[in-house]
């Protein structure tokens, strides 16, 4: 070493949080566009209170101060459990062990678990009513397949199999990456070929859909619930009620998480045995034959 490495004496950088934030994002190439949006906007909420510390000096302390920061602007425990979880993978990332975020001293918030009350079937008959015909599309197609309403969006004019009367959704758009086809009654999709344009003039990579976004139509549904002087619910309140219709139904727990994509039948079993509904389907001949 008569000739010094002088490289070998400088020191090492050291992310920030935000800057590890980000190299961890970019190198995420392995999920949807979805995804990647839920991670942003997860760390998103950690950045404010951590982002300008290196992850070197990130503490469990410091991480409960986060948990109980956010538990403070009124975020709830999953909203916050999701925060850590994504805090955690990026300082894994980072080699930092033992990981703060991992920690068995960091403590969520209680909160009290919320029954699910899906909407019955007068309740969303009313707010069909007073949907635009494509808006009232998008509505019966989430209240029939349980679908999440992305789906909205994501399902194309290439997805819907005419001569089977189904609709598929793709690996790529659903949580358990498993391709899913949905029967359709004759009513929905009659009505549906009758919302697309002739054959020959069909472009495949056409939403299913158009003109119909998940915002818009959960703002949209809020609006008419008003309107009808009923409980609001959202468009993944119509997915708990395809779910518990089919538990009443008598299907096995098997063949609703298949049916809906829900990947873990535990979850399924234990979060909708005691949810009860009307029980009654729709009259989606009565509400698509009748006014718009």
């Amino acid at each position: 070493m008569r000739v010094p490495n002088l490289e070998a004496l400088k020191a090492a950088h050291v992310r920030t949080l935000r800057e590890a934030c980000e190299h961890w994002r970019a190198a995420r190439v392995d999920v949807t566009e979805g995804t990647r949006v839920l991670h942003r906007v997860a760390l998103d909420r950690v950045l404010p209170l951590l982002g300008d510390r290196t992850v070197t000096a990130v503490t469990v302390d410091d991480v409960n101060e986060l948990v109980a920061a956010l538990a403070a602007s009124g975020r709830k425990r999953e909203t916050i459990r999701k925060s850590v979880k994504y805090l955690a993978a990026v300082l894994e990332e980072e080699g930092i062990d033992p990981n703060p975020a991992r920690s068995k001293r960091i403590r969520l918030p209680h909160e009290q678990a919320v029954e699910l009350d899906p909407p019955t079937s007068e309740h969303v008959e009313a707010v069909a009513w007073l949907l635009p015909r494509a808006y009232k599309l998008a509505l019966l197609w989430l209240d029939w397949s349980g679908a999440r309403v992305a789906s909205v969006e994501n399902v194309h004019v290439n997805d819907y199999d005419e001569p089977r009367r189904r609709v598929r959704l793709r690996a790529s758009t659903t949580k358990t990456r498993q391709a899913l086809w949905v029967e359709l009654p004759d009513v929905l999709a009659e009505a549906l070929e009758a919302s697309l344009p002739p054959r020959d003039d069909r472009d495949p990579t056409a939403p299913l859909f158009p003109g119909v976004g998940a915002d818009r139509l959960r703002t949209a549904i809020a609006r008419a619930c008003r309107a009808s002087g009923i409980p609001t619910f959202s468009p993944h309140d119509l997915r708990h009620r395809r779910i518990s219709l089919l538990h009443r139904q008598g299907r096995t727990w098997a063949e609703i998480a298949r049916f809906v994509g829900q990947r873990k039948l535990s979850i399924t079993a234990d979060t909708y045995t005691h949810v009860l509904s009307d029980g009654r389907e729709l009259d989606y001949t009565t509400l698509i034959g009748g006014r718009t």
